[in-house]
């Protein structure tokens, strides 16, 4: 006698999870979870449908198409047949949302995390002093070394700078702060 296995229960909990498995394709080695792309995931009990709110890194992220079709293709292959994929732009998606995970992971494929929170500015006032923005103390992912300059303001995306050591002499992207 065979018998029957119920599939399990669809839940944000899980989606959540398959979706950390979902690699960032511009970054391989982070997943749009760990960069805080996916801002919500929500699953209608009696209908089974599911919808997953993403944001971009940037409004005009050229690899937004791509994220789609991928949490599709990985929502799918594990038997979620109602899907949405909604994209939000406000608010701005902020670097403060990436995990310590996603930090980590970026430092050991060469790099630099952000090392600043994104600061609200909201509460300043018509009037007051402007500083001179400085770039900030980036250390070098291939060897700690704070010794580091900005060469570009743009490196291989447009979220990232180009920096290079001033010890050992490598150049590295650095994910800018926003």
């Amino acid at each position: 006698m065979v018998m029957a296995v119920d599939a399990p229960v669809l839940t944000s909990a899980r989606v959540w999870a398959w979706l950390a498995e979902v690699a960032d394709p511009e970054i391989p080695v982070v997943s749009i979870v760990d960069l805080g792309i996916v801002r919500d995931v929500a699953v209608d009990d009696a209908s089974g449908d599911c919808v997953v709110t993403i944001t971009p890194t940037y409004s005009g992220c050229p690899a937004m198409q791509v994220i789609a079709e991928d949490i599709e293709r990985a929502l799918r292959a594990h038997g979620v047949a109602r899907l949405r994929i909604a994209t939000r732009l406000s608010p701005a998606w902020t670097t403060d949302w990436m995990s310590e995970a996603g930090r980590a992971a970026l430092t050991g494929y060469g790099i630099a995390p952000p090392v600043q929170q994104v600061v609200d500015i909201s509460g300043l006032r018509h009037g007051v002093k402007r500083h001179a923005i400085r770039d900030p103390d980036v250390a070098c992912p291939h060897c700690g070394s704070l010794r580091t300059r900005l060469t570009s303001r743009f490196g291989s995306t447009p979220c990232k700078a180009l920096y290079g050591c001033l010890d050992c002499r490598e150049p590295f992207d650095y994910f800018k702060c926003h």
